[in-house]
């Protein structure tokens, strides 16, 4: 009788020693892989050639990691700076030897992380922690126009304090010099010359659209010993999209905004010999009064062609002195005829409210003309003047041959299998 409580109790533990077993296989390998496993410190598998202990590493020369054990492999490596930028680097196929393949940034501080695997699979892991020296040159960026409201014409300028002619180079500042607008679209950077990049859309900016230009370019080498200084970023909006067009056989300028035409004025543009250029300007600024004389433009004082005048609501679009402005002294010709010296005159009615209508960076078109094409860059914007192929011959990124530079994504290789 003495004997049942016993075989009671041993019956018991046994079945609670076998739900302790099946708990210990669910919670710990339940498909006895290996990389289910907490990862382990691998400081004893890998070696690091970063800076010594209170050191700073040398921006210019690249970091290594390797690993010592013939059985084990990286698996993984992200090195990143202080502002979240990925350092590129390639692991070789063997997964035995990672390597940066961009110069390190300077001035900042890297974490790099490194996943490797043992022999028997088993998943590794180490961080290592360095700051990197100072530069001493440094390029610098202005960016433009100042922050506003601009027309949908209006490109982005960026002027460098240094020269940069390599094409490696240019392609580093280019990938730097980040623009985004909501909504979005399609643009590059084009170089105008050594010093000065010029941003544009494939077609206008949208209407009512906001515009972010920044440099990521800080303490990234750029050529040579120069490197990227910290850059105040620019923020822009546009207005509504409006747009001139100027037929100059027709004698007509025909205002839209958004597409639809709001005004339509008669107008005199230049006489034979002085012809008004043809094709896409840029509003650059507006000045109520301007005092317009001959000599600004090679006339000779005094000669048949010579003048001096007071003119007001001049909108100007070209820096050589081509405006769309009051005229009141050639009334009788507005809407029949062209005698102007190359700007587009009309009733001093019409030409306030132009004024008052446009902004910066809104597009005046001119068409049927016999002056030559608005120049690109050395008279004013004439940027929309190359078509987007020409366009993109400008750019370091996309024209010639592929660029080499590696991006974020490649930043992190794993071996090939």
């Amino acid at each position: 009788m003495n004997d049942t409580p016993r075989i009671r109790t041993v019956v018991s533990c046994t079945a609670l020693a076998v739900t302790l077993v099946a708990g210990v296989t669910a919670c710990g390998e339940p498909d006895g892989h290996p990389l289910s496993l907490k990862p382990y410190d691998a400081a004893e598998l890998v070696s690091f050639n970063g800076p010594a202990e209170g050191r700073k590493a040398d921006p210019g020369k690249p970091i290594e990691v390797t690993v010592k054990d013939d059985d084990a492999r990286i698996t993984d490596v992200t090195a990143v700076d202080a502002e979240g930028r990925h350092l590129a680097g390639e692991l070789d196929a063997d997964g035995r030897r990672w390597h940066s393949t961009t110069s390190l940034a300077a001035g900042t501080r890297y974490t790099v992380k490194v996943s490797t695997e043992n022999g028997d699979g088993a998943p590794g892991s180490r961080t290592y922690s360095f700051g990197t020296e100072a530069a001493e040159k440094f390029l610098t960026v202005s960016f433009g126009p100042r922050a506003g409201t601009y027309g949908v014409g209006q490109p982005v300028t960026a002027e460098l304090s240094a020269p940069v002619t390599d094409r490696a180079a240019r392609a580093t500042v280019e990938r730097g010099l980040q623009v985004r607008s909501t909504p979005a679209v399609t643009g590059s950077w084009h170089w105008v010359d050594a010093k000065t990049l010029h941003y544009r859309p494939k077609e206008y900016w949208p209407a009512d659209a906001s515009i972010d230009v920044r440099s990521n370019l800080t303490g990234i080498k750029v050529t040579g010993a120069l490197y990227g200084a910290a850059v105040k970023p620019l923020k822009l909006t546009t207005g509504d999209r409006i747009e001139a067009v100027t037929d100059a056989a027709e004698h007509t300028m025909t205002v839209l905004r958004n597409g639809e035409v709001i005004n339509t004025m008669p107008v005199t543009t230049g006489k034979p010999g002085f012809d008004t250029r043809n094709g896409i300007k840029v509003v650059l600024a507006k000045e109520q009064f301007v005092r317009m004389r001959g000599e600004s433009i090679g006339i000779a004082a005094g000669s048949s062609e010579s003048y001096d005048l007071d003119v007001y609501w001049a909108t100007r679009v070209t820096w050589s002195g081509e405006y769309v402005h009051a005229a009141p002294w050639s009334t009788g010709s507005q809407g029949n005829a062209n005698v102007s010296h190359g700007c587009t005159g009309m009733s001093t009615a019409d030409a306030e409210w132009f004024f008052e209508t446009v902004r910066e960076g809104d597009i005046v078109k001119v068409v049927g003309s016999q002056g030559e094409t608005m120049t690109p860059f050395d008279n004013g914007f004439g940027d929309w003047n190359l078509s987007w192929e020409e366009w993109l011959e400008g750019s370091a990124l996309h024209s010639g041959a592929p660029d080499s530079g590696t991006d974020v994504e490649a930043a992190r290789l794993r071996p090939q299998v």
